[in-house]
C-alpha cells in the first residue's frame, strides 16, 4: 500500500512538473495525500520534433492541473495527439473526460466504461502517435484495470499505480488480487532483463532510475508481509482487523483501512493456495 516510507536510497520529494526522460515530461498533481504522495504524476510524452502529445493520466478533476497539462503541451510547440489511462482510479482518471473534451482528443483504457472512442487497449497492442511508440503491458493486481506503457526509445515504463516511485502500493480487496499482482511485478522485472527497461516513470512518486532494482524490491517486501500475515494467521489472529493490528503496527493507524484491505488480498491468496484455513463458520 501507499505509505510515508521512501525506498532505500530513494529521494523522499517527488521530482516536480519537467522533463524527466528524452521524451517524458511531469506534471504533477496537487492532489497530495498519504494515499497518492506528493500527488499524481500526469505524464506528457512526444517524440523530439513531433507535432502531437500523448498524455498518459490527466489526473483528478481539477481544472487549473487540466490546464497546465496543455499549457506544457502547448508551450513545447504541440498539441495533444491521444489521452492514455493507466487504470481507473479517480486521482488518475477523474479528469479524462473533461480533459478530452478541451483538447478533442480520445480517451483509451482497458476499462470499456473509461473510454471515449472506439478504440480501448489490450496486452500486445502498440500505440503510435506522432512517431511515439508505447506499448501496452497488462498488469491487473493493483486494479483489475490496471496498465503499464512501455516507452522502448527510452528505456523507460510508464506504472500508474503498479510500481510508486517511494513506497509500495496497495493491492485492495476485492478488485485488487495478490496473485495477478505477483505475476504482473515479474512481468514488469522481464522487461528490466529482456527489453532494456531501466526507468520507472510511477504514478506517484520520484522517477526511479534503478527499474530492476525497485521490482525486486516490491517483489521481496510482497513475499516479507504474506510471510508475516501467514505466520499470524498460524499464531491465533484469525481476523483482517486482528492481522493488521498486529502486522501492521509500525505503519501510520491512519492507513489502517486501507491495510486492512490488503490483508484481505493476502488472506485470499493464501487460502486459495492452501497455506491457511479459511475461518470457521
Amino acid at each position: 500500500m501507499t505509505n510515508a516510507a521512501a525506498l532505500p536510497g530513494q529521494p523522499r520529494d517527488a521530482v516536480r512538473s519537467g522533463p524527466a526522460t528524452a521524451r517524458a515530461v511531469n506534471v504533477l498533481a496537487p492532489n497530495a495525500s498519504p494515499m497518492t504522495l506528493d500527488g499524481t504524476n500526469t505524464w506528457i510524452l512526444a517524440e523530439p520534433g513531433a507535432d502531437l502529445a500523448v498524455v498518459v493520466d490527466p489526473g483528478p478533476l481539477d481544472e487549473a492541473h487540466l490546464a497546465e497539462v496543455i499549457g506544457t503541451v502547448e508551450r513545447s510547440g504541440r498539441r495533444v495527439g491521444l489521452t492514455l489511462l493507466t487504470h481507473g482510479h479517480p486521482d488518475h482518471a477523474e479528469g479524462a473526460a473533461r480533459f478530452a473534451g478541451l483538447t478533442g482528443t480520445k480517451v483509451r483504457a482497458l476499462d470499456p466504461a473509461l473510454r471515449l472512442g472506439d478504440e480501448g487497449l489490450a496486452a500486445g497492442d502498440v500505440v503510435t502517435t506522432g512517431g511515439l511508440e508505447l506499448r501496452v503491458v497488462p498488469t491487473p493486481g493493483h486494479t483489475s484495470d490496471s496498465l503499464c506503457f512501455h516507452l522502448p526509445a527510452d528505456g523507460a515504463v510508464l506504472t500508474g499505480d503498479t510500481v510508486l516511485g517511494r513506497g509500495t502500493t496497495m493491492v485492495a480487496h476485492p478488485d485488487g488480487r495478490l496473485g495477478e499482482y505477483l505475476d504482473s511485478l515479474r512481468r514488469l522485472r522481464s522487461l528490466t532483463v529482456d527489453d532494456g527497461v531501466h526507468t520507472v516513470l510511477p504514478g506517484h512518486g520520484p522517477v526511479l532510475e534503478d527499474a530492476r532494482g525497485a521490482v525486486e524490491f516490491y517483489l521481496a517486501h510482497r513475499a516479507h508481509r504474506l510471510a508475516q500475515v501467514e505466520t499470524a494467521v498460524e499464531n491465533g489472529y484469525r481476523t483482517a482487523g486482528e492481522v493488521v493490528a498486529h502486522v501492521y503496527a509500525d505503519v501510520d493507524r491512519s492507513l489502517w483501512p486501507a491495510a486492512e484491505l490488503s490483508v484481505r488480498a493476502q488472506l485470499d491468496y493464501l487460502r486459495e493456495h492452501g497455506l491457511v484455513q479459511p475461518p470457521p463458520g
